[in-house]
């Protein structure tokens, strides 16, 4: 019985496809932190090149707070004490930011021509891992 020439060339194929799969959501930890952010990957430092970072985790960003504060009394007793709330609307700006050895959520994009380098990572959010002490 003879061989079929294409599986092969197919093995082949597959074995170059699952070597450059590109994965889901993987994590990273910073190693430095922004502006000048290094991120370790699997063996690689990513750096501010190769990464987009969602807003929210960069130092100085402000996010603008509608609301109202919860009733709460006065220890006097007095009336203008009893129980009441304070109206919120403002801007907060965030100081907090990501540090060395938190890690994050990242997705894997490929990148377009103009940004001079193939693969480039979303950074979506700071995660934790409480059984791990990852807090």
């Amino acid at each position: 019985m003879h061989e079929n020439p294409y599986t092969g060339i197919l093995g082949i194929m597959d074995d170059v496809a699952q070597t450059n799969k590109t994965p889901g959501a993987c994590i990273g930890t910073i190693t430095a932190p922004p502006p000048n952010i290094k991120i370790s990957y699997k063996g690689i430092e990513l750096t501010n090149k190769e990464v987009f970072i969602a807003d929210y985790l960069l130092p100085g960003y402000v996010r603008h707070v509608q609301g109202e504060t919860s009733y709460r009394g006065g220890g006097s007793g007095l009336p203008s004490y009893e129980s009441h709330n304070h109206p919120v609307d403002n801007d907060e700006t965030w100081t907090d930011t990501l540090k060395a050895g938190d890690h994050v959520a990242m997705i894997p994009v490929e990148a377009s021509d103009d940004m001079q380098t193939s693969q480039q990572y979303y950074v979506l959010a700071k995660v934790v891992r409480p059984d791990w002490g990852w807090y």
